[in-house]
């Protein structure tokens, strides 16, 4: 069995005065998710089509799922494994955006769960930036440490 693998990109910017660094953070859409919130939020991230090149399957999965279009230059963040023994390979990028704009693709989801009856919800419901403290609280644990890397590679850049 292959192991599942994804990728995605973590889009950050430099906010107030200081420059403290914020990160775009977004939120799984459809009921199962809908009152979770800590733990709960991703990088916008999906799955490398076969022959796919995993850089270029993280700006797909970006656009598709927050509407926004990246670009580069691209800070390669390696790849990290989550609890479900996924493996998500994430690069981050600079830039901004407005979240309250998002249009994200839908997906086909059973609900209830093996209940034969499915509903289509957005991949994405919400997105918006955090202060990287926030962020760690509130990002799937499997990768808080894409945000540690994202905040050495900026430290050492200085």
């Amino acid at each position: 069995m292959a192991l599942k693998q994804s990728a995605g990109l973590l889009l950050y910017r430099r906010a107030g005065n200081n420059g403290d660094v914020e990160v775009l953070l977004a939120h799984p859409g459809g009921p199962f998710w809908q009152t979770r919130h800590e733990g709960a939020w991703t990088i916008p991230k999906g799955g490398i089509h076969p022959g796919e090149d995993p850089l270029a399957a993280a700006i797909r999965e970006f656009t598709e799922e927050t509407g926004f279009e990246p670009c580069g230059p691209y800070l390669e963040l390696g790849s990290i494994v989550q609890r479900s023994g996924k493996i998500v390979h994430a690069w981050a990028w600079e830039g901004n955006c407005n979240p309250a704009l998002l249009t994200s693709v839908e997906a086909r989801t059973e609900w209830p769960p093996h209940s034969g009856h499915f509903i289509h919800v957005p991949e994405i419901d919400r997105a918006e930036f955090f202060s990287l403290d926030d962020a760690r609280r509130l990002i799937n644990v499997g990768q808080v440490e894409l945000l540690n890397r994202l905040e050495q590679k900026l430290s050492e850049s200085i």
